[in-house]
């Protein structure tokens, strides 16, 4: 493929597997998408899906899984770790090869318009697609939650969407929609339950509250595992690598007493954020070389 733009939707199910199954299926049952890879995680409650294809084909995809989330996953039941406001909770759009941000935006718009208005579910626009500056950042836009904006929605300006209705859809909430750079979806793990220090270290490296730029953070508790976690977006790895965020969560924590268990990626990420040496050092595992999305793409 000449032209090629990456997908990755996030939705708001890490647990029910064959409700995951079903989402990918009405992805990849689009002719010329090709599914990379997926994540769940349990404590999340989130599933990461990253795909491939030509621009046009990439949106009809998308809009596929955004559906069959809205058909299958109800937010009134759902519980996670990780902060949501939709069923397909967001949808961001990558460039990859012969295709410009500009062409991205105009996808992220294009989806907008079709999914507020084929299946009545909100619409933000966000990062580059936004169409306002507040809402570059999808925290932002995401504030409150589910939870929250349905109270606002309608009522509240500042939440007004881009696309579909002024209310909330009943089961499938809201979406964020955008296009983006690539990034990394980092988490360090201590090797402890301990949250506090978790929450303490993300909001002391986190952008938003003067840390490392480039660097959106929350302290989250794995309960499976009963250790805290440093969960992260590195939105250009360029400016702050993983490397650099893993040396400062180690002092961070080595201050307090406490030592890191674990790093792990989410999703695909470019061969320029690793260096020689650096699945060893940042402790990623599990680790597949096939997580490296030059690898995939070949």
């Amino acid at each position: 493929m000449d032209r090629i733009v990456e997908c990755v939707p996030n939705f708001s199910e890490g647990r029910r597997m064959d409700t995951v199954d079903r989402i990918v299926a009405a992805i990849s049952g689009v002719n010329g998408v090709r599914v990379l890879g997926r994540e769940s995680d349990r404590d999340h409650n989130r599933s990461v899906v990253t795909f491939v294809g030509p621009p046009g084909t990439v949106a009809d995809a998308a809009f596929a899984g955004i559906a069959k989330a809205a058909e299958l996953i109800d937010l009134n039941e759902h519980t996670g770790q990780h902060p949501r406001m939709g069923a397909a909770d967001v949808v961001p759009f990558v460039p990859v090869r012969g295709v410009d941000m500009q062409e991205c935006v105009e996808l992220a718009k294009g989806l907008g318009r079709r999914v507020g208005g084929e299946l009545r579910i909100p619409v933000f626009l966000y990062e580059e697609a936004a169409t306002r500056p507040e809402r570059r950042n999808l925290a932002g836009v995401r504030k409150g939650q589910f939870e929250r904006l349905r109270e606002l929605i309608g009522k509240d300006p500042e939440r007004k969407p881009d696309f579909g209705p002024e209310k909330i859809h009943p089961t499938a909430g809201a979406v964020a929609i955008g296009a983006r750079e690539f990034l990394i979806a980092y988490n360090v793990n201590l090797a402890s339950d301990n949250l506090a220090l978790a929450r303490e270290i993300a909001k002391k490296i986190r952008e938003s509250s003067g840390g490392l730029p480039c660097v959106k953070a929350l302290g989250l508790m794995l309960r499976e595992l009963n250790v805290a976690q440093v969960s992260m977006n590195l939105t250009n790895f360029k400016v702050t690598s993983m490397r650099k965020v893993f040396d400062v969560i180690k002092a961070e924590a080595e201050k307090s007493g406490e030592k890191i268990r674990n790093s792990e990626l989410i999703g695909l990420v470019s061969q320029a954020a690793l260096k020689p040496g650096d699945v060893e050092y940042l402790k990623i595992e599990p680790f597949d070389s096939k997580q490296i999305i030059e690898n995939r793409l070949d």
